[in-house]
């Protein structure tokens, strides 16, 4: 059930890629993926990964934790820059990878969550795979999209859409095995960590390549307010339609029954 759930987010954003790599493309329509790609991330943290932290730890665990996701996001850039943006590299071809490695993380975080919430209950990890899929559309697709502008070759840009996947398995069955029998605040601890990389990658790579793609218009603050709502929408609607034939509303445990016992 694991590996097939977490499948689904990775081919969301594989589907995402193939649109980029058959369908002609723009500046302007990669400045709106982007932006779409930026609101969906922010979604995740606000909708997704915050809330459960805030509901289960302590304030001074969450900033603790979001602070060493958000260095380790800038650790990873940096090392990035090191081997691809050196001499004779442009910003554009570091910036293009940077955003490859922004959505490695989101399916990363993707994968974490839907391990640890197949640990939790069968219709919460249901509603995080199917949220997952139309979201990551977008994040493929400007993926894909950036490295056609920086002229990389098909051959290249394909296997980088099948690798995606990968990301989302891998870390999914991980955290599945690492944290089905680890306690509770582990896992909020660990939302609050992936919370820190996404909430750098989305601010300081997806949305400045996007501004380095094309001028921000009023259609950019669509796109980006699109995507948070979109993201919003589904997790929100595909909850209530799954979580309805379970006890406990979401199949996460009662949080009466929860909050001041995982509290540390």
């Amino acid at each position: 059930m694991v590996l097939g759930l977490s499948l689904l987010p990775g081919l969301g954003n594989f589907a995402g890629g193939m649109v980029a790599e058959f369908i002609k493309t723009s500046p302007r329509l990669l400045n709106w993926a982007l932006h779409a790609a930026s609101g969906i991330v922010i979604g995740v943290v606000a909708i997704e990964l915050m809330p459960e932290a805030l509901q289960n730890l302590a304030g001074w665990w969450i900033a603790f934790a979001f602070t060493c996701g958000g260095l380790a996001y800038a650790g990873i850039e940096q090392l990035l820059e090191r081997f691809v943006g050196g001499e004779g590299s442009g910003n554009g071809r570091s910036g293009m990878w940077m955003i490859y490695v922004a959505v490695a993380v989101d399916l990363s975080s993707d994968g974490l969550m839907l391990g640890s919430g197949s640990a939790v209950g069968v219709s919460l990890a249901v509603v995080l795979a199917a949220g997952q899929v139309l979201a990551d559309i977008p994040e493929g697709y400007s993926v894909v999209a950036n490295m056609r502008a920086n002229d990389v070759p098909r051959r290249t840009r394909i296997l980088a859409s099948l690798s995606f996947p990968l990301y989302c398995v891998g870390v999914a069955v991980l955290a599945y095995f690492l944290l089905r029998d680890a306690p509770d605040a582990a896992k909020y601890v660990a939302l609050s960590f992936v919370a820190g990389l996404l909430s750098v990658a989305a601010v300081e790579d997806m949305l400045e390549e996007a501004h380095e793609a094309k001028a921000d218009s009023r259609a950019s603050t669509l796109a980006f307010v699109g995507g948070f709502a979109l993201f919003t929408l589904v997790s929100a609607g595909l909850e209530t339609v799954v979580g309805s034939g379970s006890p406990s509303g979401s199949g996460q445990p009662s949080q009466s029954a929860s909050q001041g016992e995982t509290r540390p």
